[in-house]
């Protein structure tokens, strides 16, 4: 491969690392840690994720239990779940905190599959607009001694790069979709 496709090669994958973790954190219906990932406490004043202040664990399907490691951040880390997106009220013993996951609705699994489809497409979009953007700056290389057969087989291989990853797109929207739709 041509080390200037390359380079658009390593942002598409970005691109797709991306995507693979926006769909880590959709939640269904299953307790799935990552949906905690983006959550930040208030540890001594600085914004800490809740894995670096406490043990997350699944002790049933439907559960997920947050133990801190100091017992006087529990208030500290209900306030940062119920602030966030999670959509789910945390109740605690004293001790740990527990989030219970309602079964999702038909009419919540259509909205989430809709979601996954439209950060799909997000991805897509993304993956073509660095197609562009190489694109451009290959046409700017014919003033630098290199061939239009160069720049077109570089174009051509550009190309075929954002053909895979669309399709690798494809693939995670529909096994995101399935998992959804799964009771």
């Amino acid at each position: 491969m041509n080390e200037r496709v390359k380079t658009y090669d390593e942002k598409m994958q970005k691109a797709l690392e991306f995507l693979k973790n926006e769909y880590a954190s959709i939640r269904a219906g299953r307790a799935n840690p990552h949906v905690l990932d983006k959550i930040k406490v208030n540890y001594y004043g600085t914004p800490t994720p809740i894995q670096q202040v406490g043990n997350i664990t699944v002790p049933e399907p439907r559960i997920l239990q947050i133990a801190p490691w100091e017992k006087t951040l529990i208030k500290e880390i209900e306030k940062a779940i119920m602030a966030s997106d999670v959509g789910i009220t945390p109740s605690n013993d004293g001790a740990v905190i527990r989030l219970v996951f309602p079964e999702l609705t038909e009419e919540r699994r259509k909205d989430l599959v809709k979601d996954i489809k439209k950060k799909g497409e997000e991805g897509k979009v993304a993956i073509r607009n660095i197609r562009r953007d190489g694109n451009e700056a290959f046409k700017k290389l014919t003033k630098e001694d290199i061939s239009e057969d160069e720049i077109k087989d570089m174009q051509d291989e550009l190309q075929k790069l954002t053909d895979k990853y669309g399709k690798e797109i494809d693939k995670m929207v529909d096994e995101k979709s399935k998992e959804i739709m799964t009771v």
